[in-house]
């Protein structure tokens, strides 16, 4: 009754305004659902728990709710402004089912396509591989993304390249996710607390890639008590600490890992053999600290550094190569409440990634490096006038410094002049807002708008090759200009709207549409048909225009089930795509010394187009979901197959992902995991015969051969001799243990194929054949986990 009278007299409003946190971590929740019962009305709490909501004076029954979290529900007297911050009780008695106290939920109500918001407990419940939990394959498992190949971290998002994939930590970009060239993220789920994926429409707030978002936010450490966890594995191990500095005011979070093959192999390895001193290992650290200052202010202060190396030796040939590469992240975080409807996060932060190839033989070293390092700072402001009202807005800007790759050489104290790869300096900047509205009960709809703008600055060397009668350009004889430091080379810039839109068709289903167009001014350019840390970022520059793409979305929302224990949804796609760039045919490294990488590039267009079918249990003993994918992806350059249309080497018609997870009951936990793919498109001879003593290869058009689809199934079990309930009160250790499977039915996959001559060609038995390498076979592990 309170509610009509307040709708009918229009009496004034009033806010409801606070933060909501884990009642025993005292840890902010993000993505909690905070609800007026029997209307289904409600927002979402931000990433850093805070939520306001203004409604007209009266009585409310307000329900806080989240997975894994007892649900609250308060009765609510809104005559005056109320600020009331929320404890949730971790749920810890195994239950059957978890009660949602209304239909409605985001995956029906926002307006949001192609997003999800994965909980980092759901993905320690899938498979692993070799008992290393690995965010980004299991973000693959989702519809419309894609795994580079057999092992690899990298990923795909609807037809869009590696590098139009924006990945976040804690705010700050992360240039290469990898280790262990690419079988291995570095990300360490003990130090993640939220993973958001955005494929479809992005908010205004992101920008500078054409295809997705991965945001991942760290855990901010215990305020409330000092608490370790860690894992011990078959490659690796890792250990967490976390604990207030000042209860209830400051807390840290310190993580570490590392792999153990080079010491554990060490023994192995007679040290005369040529292999003596060769190994591989990557570790790396995640710290966070963060203070409260009253109930307005909070500061966030985090940082990751990792790295792999790689070494080889040989005494015998007296040659020795190191390969290191890594991540160096930083990022200071301030976030004010200036009232109970006004909220700012202002960011300031540092990114660095680089690789390098070093090689020695007696006296001669040669090195190879290549990176990009990038210094940032943003600030934004979400403004929340009423329930049915959020407004955001802000800017941000970046300074990029690019190395497309340097070599040094040296012979004893003699160092040879090797030229120079040209350093690349860029400023990038964007402003943006961005308005969500509750038109009707029925029809919500959100709108934005960004303005970005690039500028390439000097100092800077041009190369201009000039071209000979038969229009080949030679690098001996080039037109060269200096540019200054500062001095301004090329700008680019743009409008790049954003709009979608949600309209409920009944109680527990609604329509959504979004159209979106992105501008990407850096560029990822790889001489590999895989991702590996030797691809280069290059800027936009005279001769590389900026990468542009319009996404178009539709789509049908549905939960259904006794407490919307089902969301469903199909989504169709259409993007175009221009600016993309790929190496000339038969570039090399070493080509950009002593020239611009942008000489060897060439310029393209491309198209992608899809349906992808989502469908999620998302409580009850089992969980999980089946995802589906049938798309086209297709590229045209003007100087490669001939100007045609050609597949795009991660072009898959097909993609089926079955995942699931059952609570058989408080000791055991079952997941699955299924995935099939249409093969990777490649390039093979169409024929090959000798010329002069030489075999030579004709090759038919780009990419028009298939490899054999990709399949697999894991499964994984996790045993808890005690519950949480019944933990030692002597020790108050808990422990657990995880066993798995990788690729169960020892599917040998491809990896690459390789041609092969066999026979011979005077007794006329000479054929040519064609051989598959797979990398990874039945694979079990076992990893030991604990906590206190």
């Amino acid at each position: 009754m309170g509610l009509i009278s307040s709708l009918v007299f229009g009496q004034s409003k009033h806010s409801l305004s606070g933060y909501i946190k884990d009642t025993y971590s005292g840890e902010y929740i993000t993505g909690c659902n905070v609800l007026i019962k029997d209307t289904g009305k409600g927002l979402a709490s931000n990433a850093f728990g805070f939520y306001s909501m203004s409604l007209p004076a009266g009585s409310y029954s307000i329900t806080y709710s989240f997975i894994g979290y007892e649900s609250q529900i308060i009765e609510t007297d809104l005559q005056e402004d109320i600020e009331r911050n929320i404890s949730l009780q971790p749920s810890v008695i195994f239950s059957p089912e978890v009660i949602i106290e209304a239909d409605k939920s985001e995956n029906t109500e926002s307006t949001n396509l192609g997003r999800v918001d994965l909980g980092i407990e759901q993905i320690k419940s899938l498979p692993a591989f070799l008992g290393e939990i690995d965010i980004l394959k299991t973000i693959q498992f989702l519809p419309g993304i894609q795994t580079a190949s057999e092992g690899s971290s990298g990923f795909y998002v609807r037809g869009g390249g590696p590098d139009q994939n924006l990945i976040l930590l804690d705010n700050a970009t992360v240039y290469n996710a990898s280790h262990l060239f690419g079988f291995f993220s570095v990300f360490n789920a003990d130090a993640v607390k939220n993973i958001e994926v955005i494929k479809g429409d992005m908010p205004s707030e992101y920008g500078g890639r054409l295809a997705s978002v991965l945001n991942i936010s760290l855990n901010e450490g215990n305020s409330k008590e000092f608490k370790a966890k860690g894992g011990i594995g078959l490659i690796s191990s890792r250990l967490t600490l976390e604990g207030p500095i000042k209860k209830d005011t400051s807390s840290f979070i310190i993580s570490g890992r590392r792999t153990y093959i080079d010491i554990l192999t060490k023994p192995f390895i007679n040290p005369e053999s040529d292999f003596a001193g060769s190994g591989y290992y990557f570790y790396d650290l995640n710290a966070k600290l963060n203070w409260r200052f009253g109930s307005k202010d909070q500061v966030y202060a985090s940082g990751y550094y990792g790295r792999d190396v790689f070494g080889f030796k040989s005494q015998q040939a007296g040659f020795e190569t190191r390969i290191p590469w890594g991540n160096a992240i930083a990022s200071l975080r301030w976030n004010r409440l200036f009232n109970d409807k006004l909220f700012m996060s202002s960011i300031a932060s540092f990114s660095d990634y680089s690789f390098a190839f070093e090689a020695i033989q007696e006296e001669f070293m040669f090195t190879l490096s290549s990176g990009i390092r990038d210094y940032s700072g943003k600030v934004q402001f979400n403004y929340y006038p009423d329930i049915n009202h959020e407004v955001t807005w802000g800017a941000d800007y970046v300074f990029h410094q690019f190395s497309p790759g340097s070599i040094t050489a040296r012979s004893g104290d003699t160092t040879f002049d090797t030229g120079t790869s040209e350093l690349n300096y860029s400023h990038e900047a964007a402003v943006y807002a961005q308005d969500s509205y509750d038109v009707t009960d029925r029809l919500k709809i959100n709108f934005g708008l960004r303005y970005s703008y690039f500028a390439q600055v000097g100092p800077f060397i041009r190369y201009s090759p000039n071209e000979s009668s038969n229009g080949v350009g030679s690098i001996s004889d080039t037109e060269v200009t200096k540019y200054q430091k500062g001095d301004l080379i090329q700008t680019y810039g743009g409008f790049e709207p954003r709009a979608s839109l949600r309209y409920s068709v009944g109680r527990s289903a609604s329509v959504k549409a979004g159209y979106s167009r992105n501008l990407q001014y850096i560029h990822l350019a790889s001489l590999s048909p895989t991702s590996l840390p030797t691809d280069v970022w290059i800027p936009s520059s005279e001769i590389v225009r900026p990468q542009i793409g319009t996404q178009y979305n539709i789509g049908y929302f549905n939960n259904f089930g006794t407490n919307s224990k089902w969301e469903s949804s199909i989504e169709m796609y259409y993007k175009n795509m221009s600016g993309l760039v790929e190496y000339q045919e038969g570039a090399q490294p070493e080509d950009n010394v002593n020239d611009n990488i942008d000489n060897n590039l060439e310029f393209g267009t491309g198209t992608s187009y899809g349906t992808e079918l989502f469908i999620k249990k998302v409580n009850g003993t089992v969980t999980g979901w089946v995802g589906y994918t049938l798309s086209k992806t297709e590229r045209v350059f003007e100087n490669i197959n001939g100007g045609n249309a050609f597949p795009a080497k991660f072009d898959r018609r097909h993609d089926l992902s079955i995942v699931c997870s059952w609570q058989v009951h408080a000791k055991w936990k079952l997941g699955a995991a299924f995935v099939y793919a249409t093969g990777n498109a490649i390039t093979l001879p169409l024929e090959r015969y000798f010329f002069e003593g030489q075999i030579v290869d004709v090759y038919g058009e780009r990419n028009s051969f298939r490899m054999a689809p990709y399949h697999r199934a894991d499964l994984s079990a996790t045993f808890t001799p005690k519950s949480e309930s019944n933990r030692s009160s002597k020790t108050g250790v808990h422990s657990f243990w995880t066993f798995s499977i990788y690729n169960v039915y020892n599917r040998m996959n491809p990896y690459f194929i390789y041609l092969g001559n066999e026979g011979s060609l005077e007794q006329g038995t000479f054929e040519v054949k064609a051989y598959q390498v797979s990398l990874f076979p039945i694979l079990p592990s076992i990893t030991w986990n604990f906590s206190l």
